[in-house]
């Protein structure tokens, strides 16, 4: 119970932020995902905070996002990559498809890459069949 006390200060720390990023699909994000209940994905360190990929931006402060693992894993609800990441190099992730969702800009801290055209297109097919 102690992780979702300090997620709860950092979702109201999270809340009360005027930052506004211009994002665009494809865009990778270092997030700020919580820690959520059962097996949702949930974010890591001191932020609970781990790289997603922008699927779509909705209105001025919601997106479509992906979250990443490093857990490189092949299946039709994961898509394994690799981008450049700024600070790292060659960064290999795995999309994680069925934790597909909506967030807040108000969550994102700061870019950390861009996933290729390619690889973008596999991911968005791949979201498309959890619905057919």
């Amino acid at each position: 119970m102690d992780n979702f006390d300090k997620w709860n200060d950092v979702k109201k720390n999270t809340e009360k932020s005027n930052i506004k990023l211009g994002i665009r699909p494809r865009d990778i994000f270092w997030a700020k995902i919580g820690q959520n209940i059962g097996t949702e994905e949930y974010g890591k360190n001191k932020n609970f905070a781990r790289p997603l990929i922008v699927i779509r931006k909705l209105t001025s402060d919601l997106f479509i996002g992906i979250p990443l693992t490093s857990s490189i894993k092949h299946s039709d609800y994961f898509h394994s990559f690799e981008y450049e990441n700024r600070v790292n190099g060659l960064v290999k992730n795995s999309a994680m498809i069925l934790q597909v969702k909506t967030y807040s800009i108000k969550r994102l801290m700061n870019k950390a890459g861009v996933i290729n055209k390619n690889d973008f297109q596999i991911v968005i097919e791949k979201s498309k069949n959890l619905f057919d």
